[in-house]
């Protein structure tokens, strides 16, 4: 088995594995109906999104039948580490503190560059 991934998933991958932490455990199947509630992907695509996490070690798989059972083996805690590490690293020079700061409304807690305007064309 491989070791739970250390890098942030991408949004599809992150939605597959959000569905795994809900249902604990689940075959191609499950994960494509849940999924659907919110975003319709064809079954391929959820078995390619399975692999992919299974491959990354963030679940594993083992094979019920004739059908796979996939089980998240990294945590939402852990992954919403992952995320905070990566938003704090590029917008933040690795501070938490001044993550927290921006988020409780210090003007000069994040970087100068982020006060300059927005441009709505980049969104």
């Amino acid at each position: 088995m491989a070791a739970a991934t250390n890098r942030l998933l991408p949004p599809l991958e992150l939605e597959v594995m959000k569905t795994l932490w809900q249902l604990g455990e689940a075959t191609v199947r499950d994960v494509q109906r849940e999924l659907g509630r919110r975003r319709p992907l064809a079954y391929t695509t959820v078995m390619t999104l399975l692999d992919r996490v299974a491959r990354k070690g963030a679940a594993t798989r083992r094979k019920q039948g004739r059908a796979h059972l996939y089980r998240p083996v990294l945590s939402r805690d852990a992954a919403l580490e992952l995320a905070i590490d990566r938003l704090t690293g590029d917008f933040f020079d690795g501070s938490r503190s001044r993550l927290l700061g921006h988020l409780q409304g210090e003007t000069n807690a994040a970087s100068p560059e982020s006060e300059e305007p927005l441009d709505a064309t980049l969104l």
